[in-house]
């Protein structure tokens, strides 16, 4: 079942639906839960910002494991999304014209979203149930999430993730933070993003954007957590190459051995 439900974000009292998947269930059969940023991009291309969306629908409807999706839909209007997905404020850069309301947005899903889910849907609300996950500053929003709250999470899946302007803020996180040597973190790249001048003419293991992603996932061993790195080859930073990555990202989160 697929459905969208109207829901208040309330660091700013303004609207952003949750896009609701719930596999068919038995009577009494609960199922984990992963939240997804830019709920709208998820499941339906009538929906999505650039008219393809991940398919996880599809993907869902026939993998092995049953699976209750709330994909949570960001403002579209002007630099809400930004706002609404930078957990680092930044004080020079591009960055730095944003409010910075990413950490609001995480106590927002953790405090009002979550309890909401766990509480009208059948759901397994344990910690080691429940993931998260996203794509660009999605994906740095997912990351954030899975350090700065293990408690909640266990598992994330942090797809072309934008990480460049904030790594040093986020590997004293991964380093300070209490996290559980039971996390799963899914890291991944395409090899043709277009992340920045910085990449061009690079190969991928001599590009900014793979040392970012290694230096990510070196840290999170560090602290005992299990984390897959994945290039993309030929990969964009698109939603049809995002869609490809479903099998590989879900089976790492959900159904591989350590």
């Amino acid at each position: 079942m697929l459905f969208k439900e109207d829901f208040i974000y309330t660091p700013n009292g303004k609207n952003r639906p949750l896009h609701i998947y719930v596999p068919d269930l038995a009577e009494g059969e609960r199922a984990p839960v992963m939240y997804f940023f830019d709920g709208h991009n998820l499941f339906l291309d009538s929906d999505a910002t650039y008219g393809k969306s991940w398919g996880l629908s599809r993907f869902l409807d026939r993998w092995q494991k049953k699976m209750i999706i709330i994909g949570m839909e960001c403002g579209h209007e002007g630099d809400e999304r930004l706002n609404e997905y930078l957990p680092y404020p930044a004080k020079r850069g591009f960055f730095s014209r944003f409010e910075g309301l990413g950490d609001q947005t995480m106590r927002w899903i953790v405090e009002d979203i979550k309890p909401k889910v766990d509480r009208e849907l059948p759901t397994l609300p344990f910690r080691e149930c429940t993931g998260i996950g996203g794509s660009s500053m999605g994906g740095l929003m997912a990351l954030y999430g899975v350090v700065r709250y293990n408690g909640v999470f266990s598992k994330a899946a942090c797809l072309s993730s934008a990480i460049g302007f904030c790594m040093p803020k986020l590997t004293r996180d991964i380093r300070s933070c209490p996290i559980s040597p039971d996390t799963r973190v899914y890291l991944s790249w395409g090899s043709k993003e277009a992340l920045g001048k910085a990449d061009e003419g690079r190969t991928d293991r001599t590009s900014p954007t793979f040392r970012r992603n290694r230096e990510t996932a070196f840290a999170l061993r560090d602290r005992g957590c299990a984390v897959r790195l994945h290039c993309q080859t030929g990969g964009e930073h698109c939603e049809a190459d995002w869609e490809k990555q479903l099998p590989l990202s879900m089976h790492f989160l959900w159904t591989s051995p350590r």
